[in-house]
């Protein structure tokens, strides 16, 4: 009957979701919930440079908005 594929499905599904929420949460867990930026390209390095200036307390992932720039 139709309800005999049911279990199987439910089962393939777990196995197809499980690697991948489980890469999330260990990525999640070793690098304490923050994204790492790492710039690869010389225009990007520079971009990060400017708000790290711009931001006041060397930190590029606290930006200051332009009406707050001194």
């Amino acid at each position: 009957m139709w309800f005999e594929i049911l279990p199987r499905i439910d089962l393939t599904a777990t196995c197809l979701v499980t690697p991948g929420t489980a890469a999330a949460h260990t990525h999640r867990s070793s690098t304490g919930g923050k994204e790492k930026t790492a710039p690869y390209d010389p225009c990007r390095w520079s971009a990060l440079q400017r708000d790290r200036l711009l931001s006041g307390v060397n930190c590029y992932y606290l930006p200051k908005g332009s009406e707050n720039i001194d």
